[in-house]
């Protein structure tokens, strides 16, 4: 009997593509969406689940003669997803909701139902690659065409989610994905890729806090680190850590965001001297092999999606947490990112950065 796979599509190409790939290997394929949630009046914006990547899929689906069905994810997405982005945001960091949806959303929630179809295995568009190893142990490596590796927010997987885990196009490079979807004439072949959070609705974060969370958008103190009060934000959730500009403090050197303080609600500002950070502390780590290595170890680790991996020693913590000490300082180390750690092109782990 065929092997049983389910795809989550989303109307983009890189799903289209690996339901087509999956049936090319003789798997018996379906098509599975969720409809998440949107903020109401918004609902034709949300890029994961519009009408039209809705129809999208479902033609999809048709050209490939597979069976597909959607599937109801707007409370647990808006629990889950959409307040993990709230609360970050109110602690005074800088969450990834992707983050989040991978974890509780896509590979806990849709796989289930699709373990509950009967399906072996759940594939996605993401562009990774898994290899086994010795003892049954699934390892994830990045993708062929590292512009589009996306193995950075699957670091939160495990191997329980991971036996269940097929992701064929990590295998190709985005130009020959975009010819295979050509090839069988799938009309997402020419889509526009989108890195936007999809219930922002393509709109600033910062709009969505103003309508969803008005009162994180409170006046404070602009400060040195020494404490000094050189000026007023508008709101924590406004700034990034590095910004220099629109601080609107007037100082004889340039100043850039280092950290906030979300107890005294105070923006901390220095120089570019002061902000290279030698050491971060991560939490809630996860280990791909499901066990965190007994001694300290060397490791590329790269701290934002879009960063570049820097070398670190990598020191394993009781309470799943690690410390990580740079060769040398990082700029834009950012509470509620990821820390994710590499040996070469495997993918060791990576937890939240406290």
């Amino acid at each position: 009997m065929k092997k049983k796979v389910v795809v989550a599509m989303s109307g983009g190409v890189d799903s289209s593509v690996a339901a087509a790939l999956l049936k090319e290997q003789g798997y018996d394929v379906t098509g599975m969406m969720m409809r998440l949630w949107s903020e109401p009046g918004k609902e034709e914006s949300n890029r994961c689940c519009t009408p039209d990547s809705m129809a999208q899929a479902r033609r999809v689906a048709g050209i490939l003669d597979i069976p597909f069905y959607v599937t109801d994810a707007k409370e647990v997405f808006r629990e889950t997803v959409v307040q993990y982005f709230l609360d970050g945001y109110a602690e005074g960091g800088t969450p990834n909701p992707c983050l989040i949806c991978n974890r509780q959303i896509r590979w806990t929630f849709l796989l289930n139902h699709a373990l509950a179809l009967g399906a072996e295995f759940m594939a996605t568009g993401h562009y990774v690659r898994i290899r086994d190893a010795e003892g049954g142990i699934r390892n994830l490596f990045r993708a062929v065409d590292s512009s589009k590796d996306q193995s950075y927010v699957l670091h939160v997987l495990g191997q329980e989610q991971l036996k269940h885990a097929l992701f064929p196009v990590g295998e190709y490079p985005k130009s020959e994905i975009r010819a295979i979807a050509e090839r069988y004439g799938l009309p997402t072949a020419s889509r526009k890729d989108s890195q936007d959070l999809c219930f922002l609705a393509g709109e600033d974060y910062r709009n969505f806090l103003r309508r969803n969370a008005p009162e994180m958008l409170k006046a404070g103190n602009i400060e040195t680190l020494e404490g000094k009060v050189v000026g007023e934000h508008n709101g924590l959730a406004n700034y990034t850590i590095g910004q220099r500009k629109g601080l609107g403090v007037v100082s004889p050197v340039p100043l850039y965001v280092i950290t906030k303080n979300a107890e005294r609600n105070a923006l901390i500002v220095g120089t570019l001297e002061e902000m290279g950070s030698g050491e971060l502390t991560a939490v809630s780590v996860n280990w791909i092999s499901g066990e965190a290595p007994p001694e300290p170890f060397r490791a590329k680790v790269k701290i934002r999606y879009t960063a570049k991996e820097v070398p670190a020693w990598v020191r394993p913590m009781d309470g799943g947490q690690v410390k990580v000490a740079f060769d040398a300082p990082v700029r834009d180390a950012t509470k509620g990112q990821a820390a994710v750690f590499y040996e070469g092109e495997k993918m060791l782990g990576g937890g939240i950065i406290q």
